[in-house]
């Protein structure tokens, strides 16, 4: 059973998403994009269970989080890739649940304060 609910219902990761699953059903998904569709969910999975599981690697961002005023976390889907995905999330909105805001390939070292995360419910 989950620790956690993942919320993943903000405009842009909701977008990807059903981008991806509706190529999946229609199998015209691109072979990078599965691996994308497959390892956002092994990640989901693992967030649900352990948000800080070894493999996801999750930290906090702080740029993010000053900049949008809550601890901001990134999670790896992939390691050791050109423009590796990350995932980035916090706590929220109540207790025992995850909000996905960003997906995103992993930024250049200094680039974070670029990303564009969805905004949080108020």
């Amino acid at each position: 059973m989950a620790k956690f609910t993942i919320h993943y219902g903000h405009p842009t990761v909701d977008a990807v998403m059903s981008r991806l699953l509706q190529q999946l059903k229609d199998k015209t998904i691109q072979k990078n994009d599965h691996q994308i569709l497959k390892r956002y969910v092994k990640c989901l999975g693992f967030l649900a269970e352990n948000p800080f599981h070894p493999g996801l690697k999750s930290h906090e961002i702080s740029t993010l989080t000053k900049k949008y005023g809550l601890k901001i976390f990134q999670s790896y889907l992939q390691n050791n890739f050109p423009s590796a995905g990350r995932v980035f999330w916090f706590y929220g909105p109540g207790k025992k649940e995850i909000t996905i805001c960003g997906l995103e390939p992993h930024p250049e070292p200094g680039s974070y304060e670029r990303i564009k995360l969805d905004k949080p419910p108020p």
